[in-house]
């Protein structure tokens, strides 16, 4: 072969860095947009908080029943500020004429091509723009400066009031530090006691029985059956902390400290004949006397931040229609500085002026970018709001099978660009709020040889199961019998794998007295 020269034609999609960045917020949370938008307002010196009342995005679909969604006039306050920042430049400085600032101004197409299966080219190396904050200095509007005190504080401080000497202060360090966060002594005496005897030179001579001893007053601490070593040890230090008046405390302390196991198995007619209780109603009281006490006392004591959830939508019934808009406590909303742009267009080619130029495009790929994502959110949350017209009318119950192609197809986009708008995106409904990814769920074939969504199966399971009658809970097996009934035929094997998926224990451990 010789080598020759040709000329040949294909397409390509270059991924540009205001791609990137469009793609980059599309797939932030709503708190960590707010971050990003804080370090932006930072750096960029062009960039302002637009407060206005015109500013606000008023975009909004509307759907009844199943009428296609109607889309109302959208604003795009940060387009609006920039033409009427260009206009009055022009005027006042109207020798350079639109001719010279083309020259330095980026056009800016109207729809960013931020729809796209960049799952195959998109990596992460986009690096947001940067400024003097930071991830680590950023505190958010809803970060705590006082953190609370963690379980091992909270018991060191009480153990600092308590004791005094140096010796017996070292072992119960040692022994806060072995507690878990459960509030647990998961550690044996003899290998703390071992463990001492290795660190200091003055515990040398540390015995297992003086462990033991500071354990003991550990245990009377803040919370209540800290320090134990099993569930049973952690109940009975739980009674012995409360007032000897309460009626039915040594019967109940008698049930945990040798009947624990009839208790798990609810074996009340054993209980009662052991304990010598009368009727149902002694054997209940006393049961609910150990089931107000905490099997895990060091949940009481946490040091982790909560975490806040910001919804992107709000949805909601306006004149027997329902409606679904972003919510304007979310959505940042930033304009350019008019007094910047004027001196930018009067200003010479400088180095100063180049800075301000290209923070100026900045600005405005950001807004753009700004724009582009709430409007991807809009039409995702109008087509859910549209197909799951049910579950906003009637519940769980009616929520009908739905996956991403369903909602990429019908808005015209790809399947990652719908599951990017939908991770940690949230709608506020009067049902509750729920992350968008709620509304997908695959679907169960039916007797009639229809679908069901496996959400609405698992609702239906937990509405048998709050029904049941408490002294003989329903098995598996009679929940799939009963869903058969209403048509939708599946397995008890799977009944069970929705059951433990929402957390239900079974039949035999739901077992009540009443």
């Amino acid at each position: 072969m010789k080598p020759a020269l040709g000329l040949t034609v294909s397409t390509n999609l270059v991924i540009t860095p205001q791609l990137q960045q469009a793609i980059h917020l599309l797939q932030l949370s709503t708190i960590d947009l707010q971050q990003e938008i804080h370090e932006a307002l930072e750096s960029n010196p062009l960039l302002e908080i637009d407060d206005s009342d015109e500013s606000g995005y008023s975009d909004a679909h509307e759907s009844s029943g199943r009428e296609e969604p109607q889309e109302t006039t959208s604003h795009e306050p940060s387009d609006q500020s920039l033409s009427r920042d260009e206009s009055t430049s022009r005027t006042e400085d109207h020798d350079e004429g639109p001719q010279a600032d083309s020259q330095w101004e980026e056009q800016i197409p109207s729809d960013l091509a931020v729809d796209t299966a960049w799952d195959d080219i998109y990596t992460n190396d986009y690096m947001p723009p940067s400024g003097s904050g930071s991830h680590d200095e950023f505190e958010g509007p809803y970060e705590r400066n006082d953190q609370e005190a963690s379980l091992q504080e909270h018991l060191l401080w009480q153990l600092n009031l308590s004791l005094h000497n140096e010796r017996d202060r070292l072992i119960g360090e040692t022994i806060i530090d072995s507690i878990g966060l459960d509030g647990y002594l998961g550690t044996p005496l003899e290998s703390l006691a071992e463990a001492l005897q290795q660190q200091e030179a003055t515990l040398a001579d540390v015995e297992t029985n003086e462990v033991a001893a500071i354990l003991r007053l550990i245990q009377q601490f803040d919370p209540p059956g800290v320090g134990a070593r099993d569930l049973r040890e952690c109940l009975l230090l739980q009674l012995d902390q409360l007032p000897t008046d309460i009626p039915r405390l040594a019967t109940a302390r008698r049930m945990v400290e040798q009947y624990l196991e009839a208790l798990a198995s609810h074996d009340y007619r054993f209980l009662m004949r052991r304990l010598k209780l009368r009727n149902e109603d002694e054997l209940h009281a006393v049961i609910s006397l150990i089931q107000g006490l905490n099997p895990r006392p060091g949940s009481q004591i946490t040091s982790e931040t909560p975490d806040y959830i910001i919804p992107d939508l709000v949805v909601s019934r306006h004149q027997g229609r329902w409606r679904v808009e972003l919510n304007p406590e979310a959505m940042p909303k930033l304009k350019v500085q008019s007094h910047y742009a004027d001196m930018i267009r009067r200003a010479d080619q400088s180095p100063t002026n180049q800075y301000l130029r290209d923070h100026y495009r900045e600005a405005q790929w950001l807004i753009k970018s700004l724009q582009s994502r709430n409007e991807t959110l809009l039409k995702v949350g109008s087509k859910i709001l549209e197909l799951q017209h049910g579950f906003f009318e009637q519940g769980e119950e009616a929520m009908k099978p739905m996956v991403l192609a369903d909602i990429a197809e019908a808005i015209e986009m790809h399947e990652s660009t719908v599951s990017r708008a939908t991770t940690q995106k949230y709608m506020h409904t009067p049902r509750g709020i729920f992350e968008l990814k709620y509304f997908f769920s695959s679907h169960v074939s039916t007797a009639e040889g229809g679908e069901a969504s496996s959400t609405a199966i698992r609702a239906m399971i937990k509405k048998l199961i709050s029904q049941e009658p408490p002294r003989k809970p329903l098995s598996d097996s009679k929940l799939a019998d009963m869903l058969a009934a209403d048509g939708i035929q599946i397995a008890r094997r799977t009944v069970a794998k929705y059951r433990e998926a929402m957390q239900i224990p079974p039949s035999s451990e739901r077992k009540r007295l009443r």
